[in-house]
């Protein structure tokens, strides 16, 4: 994979701007903070995207694929002040389980989702390489 990052931009923090890569393509659906069964256990924010990166992981380990494949990430979240106020712990935990992968990436404030308990939904591209 190539990072695309444009003469004299600024370099962004905890995404890239492009990415640029060839092979087997891999789409996740939208992951919220449920486990397995469909059950969300906690109303908390970072919690709750903790489990649907562990979610999305597991997804991705079924193409034999891993975080480091990942090109892409749409999140759609219902608090953009819940999101940044806990912007130091969702990068801890990001990082936890994505490691130092940093995809092209969008975030979009909506105003629920399907699912009423969730406050999180974490749509995924992945590519392993030819």
């Amino acid at each position: 994979m190539q990072i695309l990052q444009p003469p004299g931009w600024p370099r962004p923090e905890g995404y890239s701007n492009g990415i640029v890569t060839a092979g087997k393509m891999i789409f996740v659906a939208g992951q919220t903070g449920w486990d397995g069964d469909g059950v969300i256990h906690s109303d908390d924010f970072v919690e709750q995207i903790r489990q649907a990166l562990i979610n999305t992981v597991a997804v991705l380990a079924e193409a034999k694929a891993g975080p480091e494949h990942v090109t892409r990430m749409t999140w759609y979240i219902v608090d953009k002040r819940e999101y940044l106020a806990a912007l130091k712990e969702i990068g801890r935990v990001y990082r936890e389980i994505m490691g130092k992968n940093y995809p092209a990436m969008a975030m979009l404030q909506v105003s629920a989702l399907i699912e009423d308990r969730a406050k999180v939904e974490i749509e995924t591209t992945a590519v392993i390489p030819d």
